[in-house]
């Protein structure tokens, strides 16, 4: 064999194991990447996990299983700037129902000025109001006692937060149902929002889903602009540009959101949904009239509406004792 061809083979060696070498690196770093960001992930899931002092809810006779059994999420959003972050009002409310066997949905919106009766005040206020006066956990029981269905899990997130994750997705595109202003919450600045698509920054995507006053249908409307909200910031989260950013969500997640939803449980329901559309996703409205003979305004829910939310939910819920039944 001639030297040249001793030289070349040899060349061609050097060359193969540079080509493996930068392949193991970039595989390690990767790999390392990965695990970095499963860690994040995990710890943020466990700095948000908040456990109800109650355990289960009164309206069940057993635990549900997330994976088996049909549940409820109330999703609450905090507005805690006029308090430092403790006990501040509730400005959205929302009840999920999820039931895994057929892999549906349903959201209802409880409009925040609902009338509820406080037993420790001995007179009615908003529903809104329960966060200030007990936090999650009288929430949760107003609501309940409002639906007469269960509550298994809670969310909260707070305003900071959800401004924060939109502007780490790169924002979020709506279609604005109509002109309108409102005010930001950072400066107290007019944003403008114009009929058609949109492209929103946090601080415009929360003033957007917020806004209720200049809405012709009222909270009605509002609630439709809160889903859209809902529905473009989950496909930002799961888009290929935002797949390297996971880590910093976690930790604006860890930061700003408290659910008594177990890590574990998490992940067996994102599983559970892979795939999960918005056409399996149905509204359930409350409907009501608008009262303010006391002087405050006040939304109050007609009795039979709140006969026919309470039946579709429990049917999704799968739930076929009465509230009589349960109590005993």
């Amino acid at each position: 064999m001639s030297n040249s061809r001793i030289e070349n083979k040899k060349k061609k060696g050097k060359r193969l194991k540079k080509v493996l070498f930068i392949f193991l690196t970039l595989f390690l770093a990767v790999a390392a990447y990965g695990a970095y960001v499963l860690f994040e992930t995990y710890q943020a899931a466990n700095e948000a996990y908040t456990e109800l002092d109650r355990g289960k809810s009164k309206y069940r006779e057993k635990e549900v299983e997330i994976s088996k059994d049909p549940f409820s999420v109330l999703i609450m959003g905090i507005e805690d700037y006029s308090t430092g972050g403790e006990n501040g009002r509730t400005d959205t409310l929302i009840v999920a129902t999820l039931n895994p066997k057929e892999k549906t949905m349903k959201l209802l919106s409880i409009p925040r000025d609902t009338q509820v009766y406080y037993e420790h005040l001995g007179y009615n206020s908003r529903i809104n109001h329960a966060h200030a006066y007990g936090g999650k956990e009288m929430t949760i029981d107003k609501v309940e006692e409002l639906l007469e269905v269960p509550i298994d899990y809670y969310t909260t997130v707070n305003f900071e937060g959800f401004k924060n994750v939109i502007d780490l997705v790169g924002g979020v595109e709506v279609d604005v149902p109509f002109d309108f202003t409102e005010k930001s919450d950072v400066d107290k600045s007019i944003l403008q929002f114009t009929e058609g698509p949109m492209k929103l920054n946090g601080e415009q995507a929360l003033a957007y889903a917020r806004m209720r006053k200049q809405d012709p249908r009222g909270d009605f409307g509002r609630n439709d602009r809160q889903k859209q909200i809902i529905e473009a910031a989950i496909s930002e989260l799961i888009s290929p540009e935002n797949i390297f950013k996971v880590d910093k969500i976690a930790k604006e997640v860890g930061s700003n959101v408290q659910t008594n939803i177990r890590v574990s449980e998490g992940i067996a329901l994102s599983k559970l949904y892979a795939g999960f559309n918005s056409s399996r996703m149905e509204n359930v409205t409350l409907e009501g009239t608008d009262d303010t003979s006391t002087g405050a305004y006040y939304f109050i829910p007609y009795e039979e509406s709140i006969l026919e939310v309470r039946s579709i939910l429990k049917q999704h819920l799968e739930i076929e004792e009465t509230t009589e039944q349960v109590n005993e």
